[in-house]
């Protein structure tokens, strides 16, 4: 338990060191800012698992890898279907997800993420663990330009390695393309 506090603190400071330069700097003086985005989109970018299973000789190291991420506004709730692909050199892990987002500057959403991990060659490592667990994650999407966004955000899967509690953590960001 001591272990998941910690990985849910280092997601929070994480999630403050991404959020806190994008919201200061935004241009607060124009009356006429969108808040938040409602952009729906499909983007690519990297993955980085930061955290190991501790099994000595087993397919559980952080590994590095790719991302495939896509967003689905629900009307005009603050609720999103989201589905992300990481994958790294041995196989991939498919995470269908809910998010809450939260307008936070101009063009510009923090978000929180419930959803399930199905790693698609049990044992082989992803950069969200090597087993199909429960994720859950923060992120940040802003629209830099006309119909692309920026978006960063951190997972954490639950018990997300064979034979170990330990939880996985992964890092992604990427660009993506809105078709709203």
């Amino acid at each position: 338990m001591q272990r998941l506090l910690k990985y849910f603190l280092t997601i929070s400071a994480l999630s403050s060191l991404i959020v806190t330069p994008i919201f200061l700097s935004t241009d607060r003086a124009s009356a006429e800012t969108q808040k938040g985005t409602d952009a729906s989109y499909v983007g690519a970018g990297i993955a980085a698992g930061v955290t190991s299973g501790g099994q000595a000789g087993t397919n559980d190291d952080a590994t590095f890898g790719g991302n495939v991420t896509g967003r689905l506004k629900l009307g005009n709730t603050p609720f999103s279907a989201r589905g992300n692909v990481l994958w790294s050199d041995k196989t991939s892990a498919i995470i269908p997800e809910v998010s809450f987002d939260v307008p936070i500057a101009n063009k510009t959403n923090a978000y929180l993420t419930g959803g399930y991990s199905f790693v698609e060659k049990d044992g082989s490592r992803t950069p969200i663990g090597n087993r199909d667990a429960v994720v859950v994650g923060a992120g940040v999407e802003s629209e830099v330009a006309n119909n692309f966004l920026l978006y960063t955000n951190t997972k954490v899967g639950i018990s997300a390695y064979q034979n170990s509690d330990t939880p996985a953590v992964s890092i992604n960001a990427g660009i993506g393309y809105s078709f709203k």
